[in-house]
Order: C-alpha cells, then sequence, then structure tokens
C-alpha cells in the first residue's frame, strides 16, 4: 500500500508551534495550494490542506518560514478522530510533514526581512573589492557547455 502525499504551496498563515508535556516540539499550518486548472469564471481555485510536523522539523520550519511562504512538503496522509468538549465526535484529515523544502529566499515574501539591494561602496564611492563580482559583465554561455 502507498500513501504519499507530495505538496507545493504557501502557508496561509504563521506555524503555530507547541510542544507536548514531554517536551516535543509539533506544529501546525495550513498550505493553500493553487488547483491546475481555472474555474468558470476564469479564477484559479486553491485547496487549503491541513498539514502538521514534529520534532526539529517543527522548529526548523517554525524558524525559517512566515504567512505566504513558498514551501514543498513530502508525507502521508493520516485521519484521526477526537470527542469534543460539547459531545461531538470530530475527524481531521492532515498531511503528516516528513520532509520539507523552503522553495524561496525568506526576504522574497516578507517585508520586515527585506534586504537593501544597493551595492556597498567603499569610502572613495567606488563597489566593494571584497565583492568578487563587482563589475562582472554577464557570462555568454552556449547551450552546448552545460552538462545537463
Amino acid at each position: 500500500m502507498i500513501n504519499r502525499a507530495v505538496l507545493v504551496g504557501r502557508l496561509t498563515n504563521d506555524m503555530e508551534l507547541r510542544y507536548t508535556q514531554s517536551g516535543t516540539a509539533v506544529g501546525s499550518f495550513n498550505l493553500a495550494v493553487n488547483r491546475q486548472f481555472k474555474n468558470a469564471d476564469g479564477d484559479r481555485e486553491a485547496d487549503f490542506v491541513s498539514c502538521v510536523v514534529w520534532r526539529k522539523a517543527a522548529e526548523s520550519l517554525a524558524n525559517f518560514t512566515h504567512k505566504g511562504s513558498l514551501i514543498g512538503i513530502d508525507g502521508r496522509i493520516q485521519t484521526r478522530n477526537y470527542e469534543n468538549k460539547q459531545g461531538t465526535r470530530v475527524y481531521v484529515t492532515e498531511v503528516v510533514v516528513e520532509n520539507f523544502s523552503l522553495l524561496e529566499l525568506k526576504s522574497e515574501n516578507h517585508p520586515s526581512t527585506q534586504t537593501n539591494t544597493t551595492k556597498p561602496k567603499s569610502s572613495n564611492g567606488t563597489s566593494n573589492p571584497t565583492d568578487p563580482f563587482a563589475g562582472s559583465n554577464p557570462m555568454d554561455i552556449d547551450a552546448s557547455d552545460l552538462p545537463f
């Protein structure tokens, strides 16, 4: 049997990081995944998938992502149920994340982490001499030179 989920999408909110009574980190988040087709109005719809991630991966994901971050996840689908305070049985389906990939730089999608894109200048106004690419011209590379 196979139970595999591979998704690429954006976090709908900052990940919620909690710790169990034994101190194990657990994070939960929703991932907005665009559908491959457009609806009758020409708009692209999205699915919002509940995800959970455990231990060190949960702490890392919480530290390096934020609302709107583009990530790829690999995991398995899990269903569980519990009885809430009102006595109603609640069913939950979620993806248990086993691996993830950050698909954009942290500063690409978050205004508070934007970096200054101007080149550093030395005291005489020229480009920073420690930058090995300062003053570089674009390279002319032929497709036959590429190894793939």
